[in-house]
């Protein structure tokens, strides 16, 4: 076969590999996008069900949560740092948030040790409460600082 004997140049087949590389490029774009939304979604979870025990008034339940410990009450002397009765007077009803009805999972922030998880209280948009929780144990404490959730912009291009 000679250069002058080269099949025929398919314009069609050239424009759907065209476009065959292209959507797979987007769709490449969307699941990295995607994945490094969701990257904090265990530690959002817990928190979702941290504030739905305490909506539920199952104030021992959500300790558990926060100590990542469903057996906390067996060896409560290894929680001496932030005692049950330290957690009750902080989440219980006579607590900053009062009787927790409502709560709104608003952002979250990975840091080196851990991730911060800002949520909205009692539909108290004024002031919200940050979580800060280890990713190498998954037990909860109050954050080193705050942060600021953004608009939707912020937040798609966080």
């Amino acid at each position: 076969m000679t250069l002058l004997d080269a099949e025929q140049y398919d314009f069609a087949r050239a424009r759907r590999r065209r476009m065959g590389i292209g959507i797979a490029l987007a769709a490449l774009v969307v699941l990295v996008w995607i994945a490094y939304h969701l990257r904090n979604y265990p530690e959002r979870h817990e928190v979702n069900q941290f504030f739905s025990a305490l909506e539920g008034r199952s104030y021992e339940q959500a300790y558990a949560i926060w100590r990542h410990d469903p057996q906390w009450k067996q060896h409560e002397e290894k929680y001496s740092s932030y005692t049950y009765k330290d957690f009750y007077a902080d989440w219980g009803p006579g607590g900053q948030w009062g009787l927790i009805k409502t709560h709104s999972i608003e952002c979250s922030l990975s840091t080196e040790s851990g991730v911060i998880v800002q949520a909205t209280v009692n539909e108290r948009h004024a002031e919200r409460s940050n979580l800060w929780i280890d990713t190498t144990d998954k037990t909860f404490s109050f954050p080193p600082n705050e942060i600021q959730c953004g608009n939707w912009w912020a937040w798609l291009t966080e």
